[in-house]
C-alpha cells in the first residue's frame, strides 16, 4: 500500500504543473506578458513550460526523481516569491504559502526518492 499511495502522491504533486504548463502552452503571449510585469525575462517562457510539463511527467513515472524535485522545489520557492509576495493581497498571500507547500512535499520527495512504482526503481 506505501507504493501505491507515494505513486498517488507523486501523481497530486505533479498535476499543478503539468496543468499549468499546458495553460501556459495555451496562450505563451499571455503568460510572457505576465512574466515582464514582473520583471521575468520573456526568454524563460519556453524553458518554464519545459519544465512543468516535462517535469510534472517526469514526476508521476518517476523518472529521475530526486533531481526533478529539486528543481521544481526551486521553480515552487523562486515563483512564490517573483509573482505571489505581495502580503497584502490575502489571495496572493495564499498562493505564496502553497508554493511553498508544494515546495516542502517536492524537498520530501526529493529526499525519500522514488519506490517500487516507478522508472526509477525498475
Amino acid at each position: 500500500m506505501q507504493h501505491v499511495s507515494h505513486l498517488a502522491g507523486r501523481i497530486l504533486l505533479a498535476l499543478i504543473f503539468v496543468v499549468a504548463g499546458l495553460g501556459k502552452l495555451a496562450n505563451p503571449e499571455g503568460t510572457a506578458g505576465y512574466m515582464a510585469s514582473v520583471g521575468v525575462p520573456e526568454i524563460l517562457l519556453w524553458p518554464t513550460i519545459a519544465l512543468e510539463v516535462l517535469g510534472g511527467f517526469a514526476i508521476v513515472i518517476g523518472l529521475q526523481t530526486r533531481l526533478v524535485a529539486y528543481l521544481l522545489a526551486g521553480f515552487s520557492i523562486a515563483t512564490a516569491v517573483l509573482f505571489h509576495a505581495n502580503f497584502a493581497d490575502q489571495m496572493q498571500q495564499i498562493l505564496f504559502l502553497k508554493n511553498l507547500a508544494i515546495a516542502g512535499g517536492l524537498l520530501l520527495l526529493a529526499s525519500s526518492g522514488a519506490t517500487a512504482l516507478s522508472v526509477d526503481k525498475r
